[in-house]
């Protein structure tokens, strides 16, 4: 009980914390390994032991899925060659020289432990990327590569990580039976997350109305998928990713205002928490891993985190180059199509900070590799993975911006864009009034066109006087149901402009983001509007 106080008490720090970032503009997933650092640092907090199978599925399910959610499919699929070079090439690279670098350099750790130390810190975090460089108006498309890489890598990252265990608790490796065994659980991953993503697509549209209900399966959906994966020996991560990304996809069908609107706010409070929540026990779980490393000076343990961290950094700049270069120099079409600055390759590069991914995968290293045996090496993993988050975390985090700003990389605006969208759900909305209400009560009818021509003019830049209508003379019943009709056309026509930008979205016309910010102004604008019918 008074490990679950100590812990609640800290989670209002963290969120005192966050508020405190807003206001100074300092980005939260650094704040957050800052905050770690400090609780490591207070005297007296009682260790808590944790059951590694437990952090595992608890923290992973939940943070690949909403990184999966919020990914666009669209520019996934248009930038799947560099998104998959990096999400496998640059990890298995990052996983194989960190590995080599850190069995060299450090006395007594096997090979099959440095691997591991490789595979946990191999996959970047790419919400600490876009937290960073949020407002500074980098190219969708870096953004793009930058999130899907860290969609698809914590999952290449992983697989790597479970080898690696594997290794170590069976003194065995063979890389052609890994291989092989890597396209199967792959490939399994992937199909089992997709059926489960279509069977939860059915499940949501056609038996689903309460949205309460809907907000607690979605919470539900990564811990399955994840569960039914690993059940038949497949990837659980990349199950939960292909099950978000479907869901996402298809999520314009299926969820109504009042789910969406939950949902949204349900899942940006678990992130939160379960965010902090890593920070906060590596942060306990430090002092422990220290007392563990005994053997080695703490200068010692020092050098070998700054080593470490420094391959790290250094094998994402030695692959960066080749990998965007080669392709364009092999393939004409690459050239033609795609958006390339040079400059952009030193952005890239300078993004690869390491977050809660990999915190959660170093403590869910299992206490004992078989026969009550401690697992080797351990305490110095856990303890030299967050020297490489708080290094790539600080150092490039705070540096990033200016970096973008000392490159003078033009700035892109994604208003324009936005514009476009508006004013295409808006003539849409225009076209279905003039096609569909002309038999609706002229009053009625008249406000309805007033409130899109605002729409349309505000756009536009331009102002357009409100019409005076009313039902003057109607009797009360009268006026309640004009009144209802009003509200009832608006809800309709907000369904049409739900539908017109669901389909700029399938159609890759308009990015997730920007209708996403559409779809709650009009979950937002229906809610009110529902409140306000009267009963009759």
């Amino acid at each position: 009980m008074e490990n679950i106080a100590i812990v609640v008490l800290l989670l209002f720090g963290v969120t005192f914390l966050a508020v405190l970032s807003q206001k100074i503009r300092f980005p939260f997933p650094i704040a957050l390994v800052l905050i770690g650092l400090v609780i490591s640092l207070i005297p007296h907090l009682p260790p808590i032991a944790l059951d590694p199978n437990i952090v595992f599925l608890v923290f992973l399910p939940p943070l690949l899925y909403a990184a999966a959610w919020y990914t666009s499919w669209h520019e996934f699929k248009a930038n799947l060659r560099p998104i998959s070079l990096a999400a496998f090439g640059l990890v298995f690279f990052t996983t194989a020289l960190v590995g080599v670098a850190a069995h060299w350099l450090i006395p007594g750790l096997g090979w099959a432990e440095a691997f591991l130390l490789g595979a946990i810190v191999s996959p970047p975090d790419a919400v600490a990327a876009t937290s960073v460089t949020r407002g500074l108006g980098l190219h969708p498309r870096i953004i793009a590569i930058l999130e899907g890489e860290s969609l698809l890598n914590d999952a290449s990252g992983l697989i790597a990580y479970k080898y690696a265990i594997a290794a170590v608790m069976t003194g065995a490796f063979s890389f052609w039976q890994a291989g092989g065994q890597f396209a199967m659980v792959v490939a399994g991953g992937v199909v089992i997350g997709l059926a489960v993503g279509y069977i939860l697509f059915i499940i949501h549209e056609k038996f689903i109305c309460d949205s309460t209900v809907e907000t607690t399966l979605t919470v539900l959906t990564p811990y399955a998928s994840y569960l039914l994966a690993e059940s038949v020996h497949v990837s659980g991560v990349l199950a939960v990713v292909a099950t978000g990304l479907y869901l996402s996809f298809r999520s314009a069908d299926f969820f109504s205002h009042n789910s969406r609107i939950q949902t949204y706010a349900v899942w940006d409070v678990i992130i939160f928490v379960l965010n902090g929540l890593v920070f906060i026990l590596i942060g306990l779980q430090l002092p422990r891993v220290l007392e563990g490393l005994g053997d080695f000076s703490f200068g010692t343990l020092l050098w070998y985190g700054l080593a470490v961290s420094l391959v790290v950094v250094v094998v994402r700049f030695i692959w960066v180059v080749p990998s965007s270069l080669i392709p364009r120099a092999l393939s004409k079409r690459i050239r033609e199509r795609e958006f390339y600055d040079k400059r952009y390759m030193a952005v890239f590069g300078w993004s690869g900070m390491r977050g809660v991914v990999s915190m959660a995968a170093a403590l869910a290293i299992p206490l004992t590799a078989g026969a009550n045996t401690p697992f080797p090496n351990r305490n110095l993993i856990i303890f030299l993975t967050f020297c490489v988050v708080i290094f790539t975390l600080v150092i490039f985090g705070l540096t990033l911006p200016w970096l973008i700003r000392r490159l003078k990389l033009p700035a892109y605006s994604p208003l324009a864009e936005e514009y476009e969208t508006r004013m295409l759900v808006v003539n849409g909305s225009i076209a279905h009034i003039e096609d569909n209400f002309a038999l609706v009560n002229d009053s009625i009818l008249a406000r309805i066109k007033d409130k899109y021509e605002i729409k349309f003019h505000r756009l536009q830049k331009t102002d357009l006087p409100l019409r005076s209508t009313s039902a003057q003379g109607s009797t009360s019943s009268t006026a309640t149901e004009t009144f209802n009709q009003f509200l009832t056309l608006q809800i309709e026509l907000l369904e049409v402009e739900r539908d017109i930008a669901k389909n700029l979205r399938k159609q890759g016309k308009a990015s997730d983001e920007i209708v996403r910010k559409i779809e709650r102004e009009l979950d937002l604008e229906e809610a009110r509007l529902r409140m306000d019918l009267l009963e009759e």
